[in-house]
């Protein structure tokens, strides 16, 4: 599933072509996909002129001029692709409907963003922007990682006492937003913290040192654009390069690129979910 570094990518991506635009049509060609689409959703995007794109943990926020908010999630496969627009010196044509081509917003200016879900974990949703903070989907979220409220005295307390492993509280989304499994493997690798410590026994001062390691890797990722390991797309249909740099996360077998370190990189599940490490330098 996209994760913050993904989800940033493909908003950059599509805001050009629709920040400031309007919807000249909205085509939705199912009534659902994760769950079902809003009533009118073809007709309440219709016509209405693109304020701005915002992103919400792993959401992508679309502000339109109704005082709505179009709410992305891509889900495991979704993907914004954009054709009939130029590029440098090439126009990308639009390409013929595809089989899960599920929503297709026809711009003012020519530009189509199609909405593509093979496995129809996507969503969208539409909410009143000025209540946008009471939506079910984000009024539990924790601070942004990239934001001033995560901060090293923020995750000190938040952390402090609990019983669960590093691991599955930074993947906890009303702790801190936005943060996956692949990226949050790679924090814990940098920090040198085994992912089955429990968050609580974590010294202050060892926690404080996860801030800037994760706002460097979540950084670093959006960067490359994001990392693509099965159906992830940015907008432009290339693949993200993050992948290439991983230090554990899908490195099972493999050894530790820390210099001196003789170790394989070892893999534990922890609810549901892949943990990958070195053994030797996270303790």
């Amino acid at each position: 599933m996209p994760e913050l570094p993904e989800v940033e990518t493909v908003k950059a991506g599509i805001a050009p072509v629709m920040q400031g635009r309007v919807i000249a049509n909205a085509q939705v060609n199912r009534p659902d996909l994760r769950w079902p689409f809003p009533e009118n959703m073809a007709a309440r995007l219709a016509g209405q002129r693109v304020l701005g794109l915002r992103r919400r943990s792993k959401y992508i926020l679309v502000d339109l001029e109704s005082g709505e908010t179009l709410l992305i999630h891509l889900g495991m496969s979704g993907r914004m692709l954009i054709s009939g627009h130029m590029v440098g010196d090439f126009h990308h044509a639009h390409p013929a409907p595809a089989k899960h081509d599920h929503v297709v917003f026809e711009m003012d200016n020519g530009v189509r963003i199609t909405f593509n879900d093979a496995r129809r974990f996507g969503a969208m949703d539409l909410m009143d922007t000025a209540a946008q903070d009471d939506h079910w989907l984000i009024r539990d979220l924790g601070p942004e990682p990239l934001g001033n409220a995560f901060n090293e005295s923020y995750l000190i307390e938040r952390l402090g006492g609990r019983n669960m492993p590093i691991k599955s509280a930074l993947l906890d989304q009303r702790i801190v937003s936005g943060l996956g499994n692949i990226y949050v493997c790679e924090v814990l690798f940098r920090a040198g913290i085994n992912p089955k410590r429990k968050a609580g026994q974590i010294s202050a001062k060892r926690v404080a040192t996860l801030v800037p390691l994760i706002r460097t890797v979540l950084t670093e990722a959006i960067a490359a654009g994001g990392s693509s390991l099965r159906d992830y797309r940015q907008s432009d249909g290339e693949l993200g390069y993050f992948q290439h740099v991983f230090q554990v996360y899908d490195r099972e077998g493999q050894n530790c690129v820390t210099h001196g370190c003789d170790r394989i990189i070892g893999r534990i599940v922890q609810s549901g979910r892949s943990s990958f490490f070195c053994p030797q330098c996270q303790r």
